[in-house]
């Protein structure tokens, strides 16, 4: 039981021994290399996918090519996208990627509606993670409708920089993830540099003054 992947999502630690024993028994911990494509539009979601390790990017594209990212999936969360999908018995609408190595527990359409029906600690797991996904979107739509570019990409910044203060994308690659053209990203980063808060260099931006790139984001009553 102590070894259980079970007890690392806080929700599922309360299950009784006869429901996990069934979770355990109908579902699968699967690995998938960095840059699998998870899902893609007009698939039908099989299983829910609860992630013990790496990443996975939801964005979304539209009919002219656009795309926009939604949200990431990290250790210790589902995806509001598969669970509306299984709820609803509808295809995914969006893409979802592994960024990185991913580690994650499958567990396919029957067991999923059973445990719906019958345990009321998995029953609210499962919605309790997809009110809170879809309050994080929420908020995503109210900062690209209102929130200024400069605060938003400062934002972003903060949370892709690794350890050492660097984040590895490209400007093509940070407008998808803000919803907006390679242009306007080149122009703010080029901004951020000339006030000392960035370094560029091929493929990388490296925060120089982090905690002024959270002063900006938390001036404009945004969170970091």
């Amino acid at each position: 039981m102590q070894d259980s992947w079970i007890d690392k999502f806080k929700g599922l630690a309360r299950l009784p021994a006869d429901i996990r024993e069934e979770l355990e028994a109908g579902s699968q911990i699967v690995t998938v290399p960095a840059g699998t494509q998870i899902f893609a539009p007009g698939q039908t979601a099989d299983n829910l996918w609860l992630l013990l390790d790496g990443t996975v990017k939801v964005q979304q594209k539209s009919e002219t090519g656009r795309e926009i990212f939604l949200y990431r999936v990290h250790a210790g969360e589902s995806c509001v996208l598969t669970t509306a999908s299984m709820l609803a018995f509808e295809d995914y609408s969006a893409e979802g990627t592994a960024e990185t190595a991913v580690t994650a527990v499958a567990i396919p359409r029957k067991t999923f509606d059973d445990l719906i029906a019958k345990s009321h600690v998995f029953r609210e797991f499962v919605f309790t993670a997809y009110s809170r996904r879809i309050t994080d979107l929420f908020a995503l739509i109210d900062d690209i409708v209102f929130q200024r570019m400069d605060v938003r990409l400062a934002s972003r910044l903060i949370e892709l920089a690794d350890d050492q203060g660097v984040v590895h994308a490209t400007h093509a690659v940070l407008g998808t993830e803000l919803g907006t053209a390679r242009e306007v990203i080149s122009r703010t980063l080029s901004e951020f540099q000339r006030r000392g808060l960035v370094e560029q260099s091929r493929g990388e931006v490296h925060l120089t003054d982090k905690a002024g790139l959270a002063r900006l984001v938390k001036a404009a009553g945004a969170h970091v």
